[in-house]
C-alpha cells in the first residue's frame, strides 16, 4: 500500500541503449553491430555457440536496475521502450513483464530503422507525465544519450529529483551533470561483476555467414553479387552495390552511421585522482563558507561532491563506505569522531 507521504518515481528505460552499451563495454566498441546481434537468435539450431556466450555474458540484471529505482520511492511509472518483435528483446519479456514493466512497442517506419525513436517517444512521455501527475517526485532515465540532456534540465526545472542509470563507457559526462544523481550500472547493488574481453575486430566478421538467418542468400549466391559491385564501382560509381539491399541495418539509436555522441573516456585518467580532487575542491568550499580551519559534517560533503559530480561514489573505488574513502586519503584531510557524528577539515597547509 502506498503511503500519502511516499516518494512518487517514474522509470522510464531506454532499452536499446542500455543493451547495447553493456554488450559493447564488454566485447568492444560498436561489437553490438559487428556481431550481428539484433539479428541473432541464440534458440537457432545454427547459433554460433561462441556469439551466443558473448551474448549471455553480456545480460542486463533489469531487476537491480528496477529495485534500485524503488529505493527512491513507489514506482508509479515504469516504462521501456523498444522494438519487441527483435529476438534479443523478446529474451527479456518474461523478466520485465514479472516485474511490471509496461512494454512500449516501437515500430520500424523506415528502411533505416528506428534511429532516435526511444528518444523522442521517452522524452514525450516524460514531460506529459511530469504535467498530467503533479505529484511524480522522482524521474529516472535509464539511458546514457546526451540527447536526454535538455530532459533532465526540464525535469529539474519543474521541481522533480532526476536520477540517471547508465553504462561506464558509453554515457555522456554532460548527461551526468544535468542530473541530480547518476550512477553506473556496474555500481548498482546486486549486478554481478564481469570482466570484459579482449576486442577483436576480425574474427567476429569472419564469421557472420553463419549467424545469418536461412531466409539470406547462401556465399554462392552472394559472390556474383560481390563481384558485380567491384566491378560496378569501377565504371558506375552512383550506381548502388546489388549486395548493399541485403544489408540489415541495425534499428537502434546507435548504429555505425551513428556512434556515440562523446568518444570513451580516455584509459589514462585514474578515477582514484579525479575523487581525490572532487573531496579536496568540496573541502575547500566548505571552508570558503565558514572558518578556513572548521570541522565541516562528513555527510555535507558527500552531498556537496554528488552535487558536483553526480556519478560520484565511492563504491566502484573499492570502499566499503564513505568514510572508508575518506580515511585512505588522511595526509589530505583528517578526520574526527564527535559523538555520533563524523567531521572532516582539510590538513593546514593543504
Amino acid at each position: 500500500m502506498t503511503e500519502p507521504n511516499d516518494s512518487r518515481v517514474g522509470l522510464y528505460i531506454d532499452f536499446d541503449n542500455i543493451v547495447i552499451s553493456r554488450y559493447q563495454q564488454l566485447h568492444g566498441r560498436n561489437a553490438f553491430q559487428r556481431d550481428g546481434i539484433r539479428d541473432f537468435d541464440r534458440t537457432h539450431p545454427d547459433a554460433d555457440p561462441e556469439i551466443a556466450a558473448r551474448l549471455a555474458s553480456a545480460t542486463v540484471d533489469f531487476n537491480a536496475i528496477i529495485d534500485f529505482a524503488a529505493s527512491f520511492g513507489t514506482l508509479v511509472v515504469n516504462r521501456a521502450y523498444a522494438d519487441w518483435s527483435v529476438p534479443v528483446n523478446a529474451s527479456y519479456q518474461r523478466q520485465l513483464m514479472s516485474r511490471a514493466v509496461d512494454l512500449t512497442q516501437l515500430f520500424t517506419t523506415t528502411t533505416r530503422g528506428t534511429k532516435n525513436g526511444a528518444d523522442i517517444r521517452l522524452a514525450v512521455d516524460v514531460v506529459e507525465d511530469l504535467f498530467r501527475l503533479p505529484d511524480l517526485t522522482h524521474v529516472i532515465i535509464v539511458a546514457g544519450d546526451s540527447d536526454y540532456i535538455a530532459l533532465a534540465q526540464k525535469s529539474k526545472r519543474l521541481g522533480r529529483f532526476v536520477v540517471g542509470i547508465g553504462v561506464a563507457g558509453s554515457t555522456s559526462t554532460s548527461l551526468a551533470a544535468a542530473c541530480d544523481e547518476f550512477e553506473d550500472y556496474d555500481s548498482l547493488p546486486g549486478v554481478e561483476k564481469v570482466k570484459p574481453t579482449e576486442a577483436t575486430t576480425t574474427a567476429p566478421a569472419a564469421k557472420s555467414g553463419s549467424r545469418r538467418k536461412s531466409s539470406q542468400p547462401s556465399a554462392a549466391q552472394e559472390a556474383p553479387d560481390a563481384a558485380e559491385s567491384s566491378d560496378a564501382s569501377d565504371t558506375a560509381p552512383k550506381k548502388a552495390p546489388a549486395k548493399s539491399r541485403r544489408v540489415t541495418v541495425p534499428m537502434f539509436s546507435h548504429t555505425e552511421d551513428a556512434g556515440y555522441d562523446e568518444p570513451e573516456p580516455a584509459e589514462d585518467i585514474d578515477p582514484q585522482t579525479v575523487a581525490t580532487e572532487l573531496l579536496v575542491r568540496a573541502l575547500q568550499i566548505g571552508h570558503a563558507k565558514g572558518d578556513a580551519d572548521e570541522w565541516l559534517n562528513t555527510g555535507t560533503v558527500k552531498n556537496q561532491m554528488r552535487r558536483m559530480d553526480p556519478s560520484f561514489n565511492e563504491k566502484p573505488l573499492g570502499y566499503r563506505s564513505f568514510t572508508d574513502f575518506l580515511a585512505s586519503r588522511d595526509d589530505l584531510a583528517e578526520l574526527q569522531e564527535d559523538g555520533p557524528h563524523r567531521l572532516i577539515r582539510l590538513r593546514p597547509g593543504r
